[in-house]
């Protein structure tokens, strides 16, 4: 079974930093995509970032294409999301999934347990 634990996540203050990963295991991600999406209180989960695990493609939502960046280091399975000039409304549940890279997550089968960001004003 494949299995995706995210880490990094945690409270900041406006304008800091924050590196979440996502570690699979369990099996390869070649043809495959992770993505990001996050859940804010009241609202409905959204997409945030992808990355092509075989491409090194990727794709941002409008909100965060300046200030987050996805990456990867297929040696150890892992995808990384590093957010910077972080807002307020970034505060939510974020979450890493395993699929074919679509900005949709109903397209996404395997997901981790999430992990909670907090940004303060």
């Amino acid at each position: 079974q494949q299995q995706l634990v995210e880490s990094g996540g945690g409270l900041v203050q406006a304008g800091g930093s924050l590196r979440l990963s996502c570690a699979a295991s369990g099996r390869t991600f070649s043809n495959h995509a992770v993505g990001w999406f996050r859940r804010a209180p009241g609202k409905e989960r959204e997409f945030v970032a992808t990355i092509s695990w075989s491409g090194g493609s990727t794709i941002y939502s409008e909100s965060v294409k300046d200030r987050f960046t996805v990456s990867r280091d297929n040696a150890k399975k892992t995808v990384y999301l590093q957010m910077n000039s972080l807002k307020p409304e970034d505060t939510a549940i974020y979450y890493c999934a395993a699929g074919l890279g679509s900005t949709t997550s109903r397209d996404y089968v395997y997901w981790g347990q999430g992990t909670q960001v907090t940004v303060s004003s």
